[in-house]
């Protein structure tokens, strides 16, 4: 298939050292705003991976459906602050005037753990571009098309690695059919963790400074 415009692969944007102090900040985050399993809207069942959010807003999935909310859905807490070094990466690599307000923190860990083909449509701001970052077990990528049903392109994302779904890619199709055990020493345990930045809200003209989303 044809890669979609405004579809980025930045390998070992993150250095060895950068991701060891990174994966020591999200320490300290996980301490404030602990991992949990989400379930999928209606039938309840139980994703396989767990995830925890960090800014303004969080992503959480439930029964009741998909969405952003302002604090942790079991300990009712607001979600710790996106690390400056996150909000850097964003207007290093983005080019976008306004901030995130949401940095979904997934863990993968253990063979069964993955991500089903899905667009990031719960958010007001199509515009902005979603960033991410791979840290720990080297993982399979799949980018898709405008439909779920469409053919689908593997790309290897190994720890550091920083994706960029913007432009014509922003609302494609995509997932994590496979991580590889073992393939890193990054996280104790082992496991893989992906850092998922995105713009919620529309930006408010005149507001806000480019290092601080709105509440």
């Amino acid at each position: 298939m044809e890669t979609p415009r405004g579809f980025r692969i930045i390998p070992e944007y993150l250095s060895p050292a950068a991701q060891a102090a990174l994966v020591e900040t999200l320490r300290g985050i996980v301490a404030q705003a602990p991992f949990f399993r989400p379930v999928m809207p209606g039938n309840g069942r139980p994703f396989s991976v767990e995830m925890t959010n960090a800014g303004p807003l969080g992503w959480v999935s439930d029964r009741a459906g998909y969405r952003y909310q302002p604090m942790h859905p079991v300990t009712g807490e607001a979600w710790p602050a996106i690390p400056d070094s996150i909000l850097d990466a964003w207007g290093d690599l983005t080019g976008y005037p306004s901030p995130p307000e949401c940095c979904l923190i997934n863990l993968y860990r253990g063979e069964k753990a993955k991500m089903g083909l899905h667009r990031d449509a719960d958010e007001e701001d199509f515009d902005a571009p979603v960033l991410s970052f791979s840290l720990g077990d080297t993982a399979t990528f799949r980018l898709g098309g405008a439909t779920r049903r469409g053919p689908t392109k593997a790309v290897t994302l190994h720890s550091g690695t920083a994706l960029i779904l913007g432009g014509d890619s922003r609302m494609a199709y995509h997932g994590i059919s496979k991580v590889m055990p073992g393939t890193s020493r990054l996280l104790t345990g082992g496991g893989r963790l992906n850092l998922t930045l995105r713009r919620v809200t529309k930006p408010v003209p005149g507001i806000e400074s480019p290092r601080k989303a709105v509440p």
